[in-house]
C-alpha cells in the first residue's frame, strides 16, 4: 500500500505490513531486545546463585508472611492453580486454536509444544543453577523442583503471551488493549501469588518473566524469519488479517 500523505510518499502503512502477514518490528531489533533480556536474566541468575537470598528477596518474604490473611491466601492459591499444568496448557490450545482460526487443529497443538519448549529451557536453568527455595515452614502450599526460575511465572507469561496474539486476530483498537491488559494483569498476578504463597523469593518470579519475554522475542524474531517459507496452509495468519 503506497500513502501519498500522513506517512510520507511510498513509505508502506504499519498496518498494511501486519495485514500482509509482516511483523511492524524489524528483525534487528527483535534479536536486539532478545539479547538485552537475555543479558538481564543472566545477571539476575547470577545474582540468584547465592546461597543466602538477597536482600530484596527477603523484605518481600517477610511482607509475605506478615500480610497474610485466609481470604487473600485462597485467592492466591486459586490464582497459582491457573498458571500452570491443565489449565496454562488449555489456555495455550485455546489461544493457538483461536489465532489460527479455521485451522485452529494446526494453531491449538502448536501453542502447545510452544509452551513445552519454554518449560525445556526453564527447567535446563533451573537445575542448571539449583538455588533452593524459602524455608518449607513458610510455604501456604505445596511446591517441588528447583526455585530459579518460577516455573508458575514462566508458563503463565508464555501464555498470556500466547493469547495476547489470539486477541490480536480478533479484537481490535480498546476492546483489544483491554482484554490484553487482562491477560497481562492475569500473568502478573501469578507470579506474585508464589511470592504471597512463600513457595518462591521475589527474584525467582523476575527471572520467569524474564525469561518469557526472552523466549516471546526469540521466537517472534525465528517466525519472522521461517514465516515466509512456510506453506500458506500451516503459515500462521497476520493479525488482525480477518
Amino acid at each position: 500500500m503506497i500513502v501519498e500523505s500522513g506517512r510520507g510518499l511510498g513509505k508502506p502503512d504499519d498496518g498494511e505490513r501486519v495485514r500482509d502477514g509482516r511483523s511492524p518490528w524489524p528483525l534487528g531489533y527483535l534479536l536486539v531486545a532478545a539479547g538485552l533480556l537475555t543479558t538481564l536474566l543472566g545477571v539476575l541468575a547470577v545474582a540468584a546463585a547465592r546461597t543466602t537470598p538477597l536482600p530484596v528477596d527477603q523484605v518481600a518474604h517477610e511482607w509475605a508472611l506478615a500480610h497474610r490473611t485466609a481470604p487473600a491466601v485462597a485467592f492466591a492459591l486459586a490464582l497459582s492453580w491457573t498458571g500452570t499444568g491443565l489449565p496454562a496448557y488449555a489456555l495455550a490450545a485455546v489461544a493457538g486454536g483461536l489465532a489460527y482460526g479455521r485451522r485452529w487443529w494446526i494453531g491449538a497443538p502448536a501453542a502447545v509444544l510452544a509452551l513445552l519448549a519454554g518449560q525445556g529451557v526453564r527447567l535446563a536453568l533451573s537445575a542448571g543453577l539449583d538455588r533452593p527455595r524459602p524455608p518449607r515452614a513458610d510455604w501456604a502450599t505445596s511446591a517441588g523442583g528447583d526455585s530459579f526460575p518460577s516455573g508458575h511465572t514462566t508458563t503463565s507469561a508464555v501464555v498470556a503471551a500466547l493469547l495476547c496474539v489470539a486477541l490480536a486476530s480478533r479484537l481490535h483498537g480498546r476492546r483489544l488493549r483491554l482484554a490484553q491488559g487482562v491477560v497481562l494483569g492475569w500473568a502478573v498476578l501469578v507470579g506474585l501469588s508464589r511470592v504471597y504463597l512463600g513457595v518462591h523469593w521475589l527474584t525467582d518470579v523476575i527471572g520467569g518473566w524474564l525469561l518469557a519475554a526472552a523466549l516471546v522475542v526469540s521466537a517472534a524474531a525465528v517466525l519472522q524469519v521461517v514465516t515466509p517459507r512456510l506453506p500458506a496452509a500451516v503459515r500462521p495468519p497476520a493479525p488482525n488479517s480477518r
